[in-house]
Formats: C-alpha cells, structure tokens, sequence
C-alpha cells in the first residue's frame, strides 16, 4: 500500500456485506479493497495485474448488483 492509505477518503467503513472477498485467482484491480492492519479496508490504487492470492492481507471486491428478472413463477 502507498501514502495514500492514511486519507480518510480511502478507508471503508461500509456495511461489510457489501462486498466479496477475492478467490485466489482472480486478479486485482483499482477499484478493489485491501484490508489493513485495522482491519479496514482500503482502496487499491496500485498496479493491476496481480493475483489475489500474491497479497498477504485479503482483498475485497463490490458485490455486483443481483440480476433482477421478472420471470413469472410457477405456482
């Protein structure tokens, strides 16, 4: 992580639920979040390009919306 990580304006504190945490061979990207030694966590500003599993500390990704259909249901 780099200087920026002390700007308040990085850290999450959001509801947890809101996010998934990487599988091992997915790869980070900006727009991701790395957890620091408070347990926060933190915008990923870095480079792109590296395995989620390459990091000590777990990275974290938005849980992307759920589709919604309107398919009818069976009753």
């Amino acid at each position: 992580m780099n200087q920026k990580d002390n700007n308040p304006e990085n850290i999450v504190t959001a509801d947890p639920g809101r996010f998934r945490r990487l599988q091992s061979n997915e790869l980070v990207s900006r727009g991701d979040f790395v957890e620091n030694e408070r347990r926060r966590l933190v915008a990923w500003d870095g480079p792109t390009g590296f395995r989620a599993s390459s990091f000590v500390s777990p990275v974290y990704r938005v849980n992307e919306k759920p589709p919604t259909s309107k398919a009818p249901t069976k009753s």
